[in-house]
């Protein structure tokens, strides 16, 4: 009776830790799933491991004759390969390649390439992030609306202005004047820069 008992515990240990395992991996895989960043794991002879729902939307952006689910696109590939000589050169010193991909005014994308050993894996793969520059500058943008407290066309603005658009652009895209873009700026700034000195005033005195 002891050993079936003994055996029924660590048997109902084992099968906690399965579920613990399993709910983190979940978990796991459900914030990389969520991101806004393309992640792709990449085998070092260009083999899709793991993409992110938003890498293979990206993937596809990069490749309209070729996007099926395990193509690497080859700008992609290409900063891999560039990563893989460096390191060969450098002894296998920790290194990071990045570099931006233009695919419009709107999407600007930095790529970044770095190797990393998994527990168990023999061979080193390859992390890719892929960041929409101009997603990430509004996102900014947005918080420093409220930041600012800026008027709903300040924000409107701003957040243009943020994502690298040029006064005309704006003045074109809202169906205003330049001189409207012009003054709606000038309060703007003039909001950050009381904000700034209000900030300097209180890590200054408390």
């Amino acid at each position: 009776m002891m050993t079936l008992t003994k055996t029924a515990i660590i048997t109902q240990k084992l099968d906690s830790i399965d579920c613990q395992d399993l709910l983190q991996a979940s978990f796991l895989q459900a914030v990389i799933e969520g991101l806004e960043d393309g992640i792709l794991i990449v085998s070092e002879v260009g083999e899709l491991v793991h993409a992110n729902a938003s890498a293979h939307l990206i993937c596809a952006q990069l490749s309209h004759e070729d996007c099926h689910v395990n193509f690497v696109p080859p700008v992609i590939w290409q900063l891999c390969q560039s990563l893989l000589d460096s390191r060969n050169l450098l002894s296998g010193q920790l290194m990071i390649l990045s570099d931006e991909i233009v695919i419009n005014q709107s999407t600007i994308l930095r790529v970044r390439v770095r190797l990393v050993s998994l527990e168990n894996c023999q061979i080193p793969y390859f992390l890719v992030t892929i960041e929409n520059r101009y997603e990430s500058l509004r996102n900014t943008a947005i918080a420093e609306v409220k930041k600012y407290d800026l008027t709903p066309r300040e924000a409107e603005i701003w957040c243009l202005y943020r994502g690298n658009y040029s006064y005309k652009d704006i003045a074109s895209k809202l169906y205003i004047t330049m001189n409207t873009v012009k003054k709606h700026m000038k309060n703007i700034h003039a909001k950050r820069q009381a904000f700034m000195e209000m900030n300097h005033q209180i890590a200054m005195y408390g």
